[in-house]
């Protein structure tokens, strides 16, 4: 049985993030887009060296956590970064691990 919803809500969430980019290929797949601002699945396929499937199944799963947006333009969708979530990560991010680094230095 899981007991995660036992936990405070914002460890949950990173907890949660830090899964979904848990992925060597899914972090790739971020960079990428953070380095062409926009891309169409096929260009990001060309890149990973994935299955076009596997690659679709990572952006699901990067879309799903609201880290990427998508655009459907006829039969080709095109992927860019979700700004405000990654902003939103970013500054969990570095709360939580500046509360660590603080405490640990007080040691």
């Amino acid at each position: 049985m899981n007991k995660s919803h036992k936990f405070d809500e914002s460890l949950q969430e990173l907890a949660g993030f830090s899964k979904v980019i848990s992925h060597p290929a899914r972090l790739a797949i971020l960079k990428y887009l953070a380095e062409s601002n926009m891309s169409i699945s096929g260009e990001i396929s060309g890149f990973i060296p994935l299955s076009r499937t596997t690659v679709s199944q990572h952006l699901s799963e990067l879309r799903r956590a609201g880290l990427i947006d998508s655009e459907i333009n006829g039969l080709k969708v095109s992927y860019r970064l979700n700004r405000k979530t990654m902003k939103k990560f970013s500054k969990s991010f570095k709360k939580f691990f500046s509360f660590l680094k603080d405490s640990s230095t007080e040691q």
